[in-house]
């Protein structure tokens, strides 16, 4: 699996005819969080960031 970028994560939700709320609330997270992901100002390190960014495919990782 590739790592995808902000860029890319945006533009997959455009083809998808995806808002970010309807994303956040599919993975079960606070679409702030997935804002902020979006915009680079954080890294998905732990908790709700770590699950978005990894059902996302910003990062490589495991979900318990």
């Amino acid at each position: 699996m590739e790592v995808k970028t902000p860029e890319d994560v945006k533009d997959d939700l455009y083809r998808r005819g995806k808002s970010v709320p309807d994303v956040a609330r599919e993975i079960g997270v606070s679409p702030r969080i997935v804002y902020e992901l979006l915009r680079g100002r954080i890294k998905g390190r732990r908790g709700q960031a770590h699950k978005a960014a990894v059902v996302l495919g910003m990062k490589r990782g495991v979900i318990e």
